[in-house]
């Protein structure tokens, strides 16, 4: 199925190896699936990796208040209401149309509580109150690239304000060689929380290839360990970078601001072919 939304042409690919699942693309680029049978199966590698934060920002089962900037298909809000019921989320998406057309498509569980608000995300996430929030997830993409202004210390200092003492933020980043973005954005983390990893498939991390990196920071210790395990045992897996390697990773970038901020690199042609 193809419908134009507000952000190009969205369509939805059936999983020919699952009956009720999808993949949306929006021209051309993926950007969720969706298994409407089983909405705790996470296909996309970057997916997987913010799951297993969801699995281990709180004891198992507990209910999470989450926050996601950038809905796309809501594919981790249905992960957080599938193995966390009873949890209350609430996802910006600048897109009304792509919104109307997931309600549409890949209905969400009436007993799921899910808000759903179109607009900013910037602006979506002033609006939520102070330390509502356990979690935050930013996975927003206008095209392929991050948009500037919330890449910066100052887009953080409203995250840190939603977040919980203790809450955690993760965020979908997408680079390529020479990794100066993705190593600006480290170096930002850093300014505004004690402790943050990055995590990737090992060719993005050496700027061999374009594409996602996970980065999750935290005023509290990370569950380093653990975390590299499970993302390590992934059909795709992925290395996680944590203290001094971290450290050295981001060398000398330089933290940015809402005056500096630049949207992501754009990825090459050759990406999505």
């Amino acid at each position: 199925m193809r419908a134009v939304v507000d952000g190009g042409t969205a369509e939805l690919v059936a999983d020919p190896d699952h009956p009720h699942a999808y993949s949306l693309l929006i021209d051309g680029a993926p950007q969720s699936h969706v298994d409407l049978d089983d909405p705790a199966r996470l296909e996309f590698a970057y997916q997987r990796r913010i799951g297993h934060v969801i699995d281990l920002v709180a004891p198992p089962g507990r209910p999470l208040h989450a926050v996601h900037l950038g809905g796309g298909a809501l594919t981790l809000a249905r992960y957080v209401a599938a193995t966390r019921p009873r949890s209350t989320q609430q996802a910006v998406e600048i897109d009304a149309a792509l919104v109307g057309l997931v309600r549409s498509e890949l209905p969400l569980d009436r007993t799921w509580r899910i808000k759903v608000r179109t607009g900013d995300a910037r602006e979506g996430l002033a609006r939520l109150p102070e330390g509502w929030a356990d979690l935050v997830v930013a996975d927003v993409f206008s095209g392929a690239r991050t948009p500037a202004h919330l890449t910066s210390g100052e887009f953080l200092d409203d995250v840190l304000r939603v977040l919980r003492p203790g809450g955690w933020y993760a965020a979908n980043l997408a680079d390529g060689g020479p990794l100066a973005f993705l190593r600006g954005q480290v170096a930002t983390v850093r300014t505004r929380f004690e402790e943050s990893l990055l995590a990737a498939d090992p060719a993005v991390l050496r700027g061999r290839r374009f594409g996602n990196a996970m980065l999750l920071a935290a005023n509290r210790e990370l569950p380093v360990v653990d975390l590299t395990r499970r993302i390590a045992c992934d059909p795709h897996p992925g290395r996680v970078e944590h203290g001094r390697p971290l450290r050295d990773f981001t060398g000398g970038a330089t933290p940015v601001t809402d005056a500096t901020a630049q949207a992501s690199p754009a990825p090459p042609a050759e990406v999505f072919r």
